[in-house]
């Protein structure tokens, strides 16, 4: 029943997908298309705005093109899934009933789509992230473990940072061993250095800041 030709339009939405993966992949991550940032304000009269819709559908949530290459595939998947069902009871598909597994599978993958593409986004911005890249110098983040230790301590912390292209990143942290402040878990801290397995990080709007400001200052 897979290959009936009722079947033709949710095997290429499946083909599309897959190779939007791949094209993902083989670029590094598809980023850049994100903006995690944004924002879709209702209008005035309170009405479900095209803003909204948007941000519903996962626009600005993930990168658009990995957005698009799972929203295929669960259009496909659905779309298959549903249509050999129905033609097991019948046959004879009508156009009604077509219409309508279009649509419900339509809206089951964008639905998905929507949460899958966040998470999916997260983990090809992890794998995709350099180790010896400084892009995250200056970038700020928010601590998740108990605490940042100091790096003398020979420990490591985790933050969760938003970097310039707008990709939440999971890194390893340290605190430098002139830091006074050792940020605890929600703390607000800023990416100052990039050592062979982990960030230096220290904690925002301290004297640490300061510190580092000046000390940037007098080295540029």
């Amino acid at each position: 029943m897979l290959f009936n030709p009722a079947n033709l339009a949710y095997w290429i939405f499946l083909g599309m997908g897959v190779f939007l993966f791949l094209f993902i992949i083989v670029s590094g991550g598809g980023d850049g298309d994100a903006d995690a940032d944004a924002e879709f304000d209702a209008d005035a009269d309170g009405e479900l705005s095209f803003g909204q819709f948007l941000g519903w559908v996962g626009i600005g949530k993930a990168p658009l093109i990995l957005l698009l290459a799972i929203d295929l595939s669960f259009w496909g998947i659905f779309g298959l899934i549903l249509t050999s069902l129905a033609i097991n009871f019948n046959e004879d598909l009508s156009a009604f009933l077509g219409g309508a597994i279009f649509l419900i599978s339509l809206i089951l993958s964008l639905i998905l789509g929507r949460f899958i593409a966040e998470i999916m986004g997260k983990i090809f911005a992890e794998f995709s992230e350099d180790a010896s890249s400084d892009r995250l110098i200056g970038c700020e983040g928010t601590v998740t473990s108990f605490y940042i230790p100091s790096e003398k301590e020979g420990k490591i912390g985790q933050v969760d940072v938003l970097d310039t292209k707008h990709n939440f990143l999971t890194i390893s942290a340290a605190l430098p061993e002139w830091a006074t402040i050792a940020p605890q878990r929600g703390d607000q801290v800023i990416v100052i250095d990039n050592k062979q397995q982990s960030y230096l990080v220290i904690a925002k709007d301290t004297p640490d800041e300061a510190t580092w400001l000046a000390n940037s200052r007098h080295t540029n």
